[in-house]
């Protein structure tokens, strides 16, 4: 299929009126105006579509090495397609393996593998938002990368609706040999959940014990460590919500807006409430209006804030909650749309991290 902005044009010629089709090696091709015979292979070079006919494709070869790249080599299948080794197939070595152990394998390293470019994502994503300020083309990349993770956490989803398909009777056919192994040990998914922004004292204990336990070799517990250590993804947003723009505006005053907007709501709901005819009725909604402006007082009241969040009800500051309400409620204006989204894609990120737990257990 030919390009819609590139059209043939023979030489010129006093006799020819009418152009005829190009047939010969002096035709050109215009783009855009423009006559020039290599543009084509020009631009093809450029978009990595093709090469400039004087120029011939170099074979890339491995660092120190006289071996081609090759598909199987760059992945190295050689070690990924030989990582299945099938404990009923160790144990009894005159029996054949358990034919569900391989499926539980394979499924559980593909996490493991996805999980590793989720930390992938979120060590940029952390990158990014540490930086003082953060221009459009951060913000792009950002929402793409965050789209990548809430994608791949519903593979992950769907992951274990094929793993649903051994029944937990196939499962005990192997269980025996992969004691005490446990999920619980996944470190690349507790790495996850620390660079994420989950604290130590919002961890359940898992046999009344610290899931550091479960990692007793140095090196991870230094992973562990450092990953306590830095700054998480949820501090990074934190800090980023406190500097919304318009915050600080005097000519607008959003917060002021937004209380008087609030009391004004909850005086409409109260006159509702009170003008119900039935009394039994009247008083559950007055009982529904009392809670309403419970919610108002807890979002407007930074004394009520705080301790929330020393029950650990609330995880951000009262300034980084006003950033969020502000984008939330002018996600339609043109410098909120992108923020609109990032916070959009957090809470799927959330949701469909505790999705994977409960259909995991």
């Amino acid at each position: 299929m030919s390009c819609p902005y590139a059209r043939f044009v023979e030489p010129e010629d006093e006799t020819t009126t009418t152009p005829s089709p190009p047939t010969t090696a002096t035709s050109k091709l215009t783009i855009n105006g423009a006559t020039d015979n290599n543009a084509l292979a020009e631009i093809l070079s450029l978009t990595g579509y093709g090469t400039p006919s004087s120029a011939k494709p170099e074979l890339k070869r491995l660092p120190s090495s006289d071996e081609l790249v090759t598909y199987r080599n760059y992945l190295q299948l050689n070690v990924l397609l030989n990582s299945q080794v099938l404990l009923s197939a160790q144990h009894d070595q005159n029996k054949n393996p358990v034919h569900d152990e391989h499926l539980f394998m394979i499924i559980h390293q593909t996490f493991e593998l996805w999980f590793k470019q989720i930390l992938w994502e979120i060590d940029s994503l952390r990158d990014i938002f540490g930086n003082q300020s953060i221009d459009e083309t951060h913000m792009f990349v950002s929402i793409n990368r965050l789209q990548r993770c809430a994608l791949i956490w519903r593979l992950l989803c769907d992951q274990i609706t094929i793993l649903e398909t051994m029944t937990p009777l196939d499962f005990m056919e192997f269980r025996s040999y992969l004691s005490p192994a446990s999920g619980f040990q996944s470190l690349q998914f507790r790495l996850i959940e620390n660079k994420l922004g989950l604290t130590e004292k919002s961890r359940v204990l898992y046999n009344q014990i610290s899931y550091k336990n479960a990692f007793p070799i140095a090196h991870e517990q230094k992973e562990l460590i450092d990953s306590l250590e830095e700054p998480t993804l949820l501090m990074l947003i934190e800090r980023w919500l406190e500097r919304t723009p318009g915050l600080d505006d005097p000519n607008f005053n959003f917060w002021e807006r937004y209380k008087r907007s609030a009391a004004q709501y909850i005086n409409y709901l109260q006159s509702n409430a009170e003008d119900e005819p039935n009394p039994t009725a009247r008083e559950a909604a007055l009982e529904d209006v009392k809670k309403t402006a419970d919610t108002f007082r807890s979002l407007i009241d930074e004394k009520f804030h705080q301790q929330l969040l020393a029950r650990s009800e609330r995880r951000m500051s009262h300034r980084a909650l006003q950033g969020a309400l502000m984008v939330m409620l002018y996600r339609e204006q043109p410098r909120f749309q992108g923020p609109y989204q990032i916070l959009s894609l957090l809470m799927d990120v959330d949701a469909l991290i505790t999705k994977w737990r409960c259909k995991y257990n």
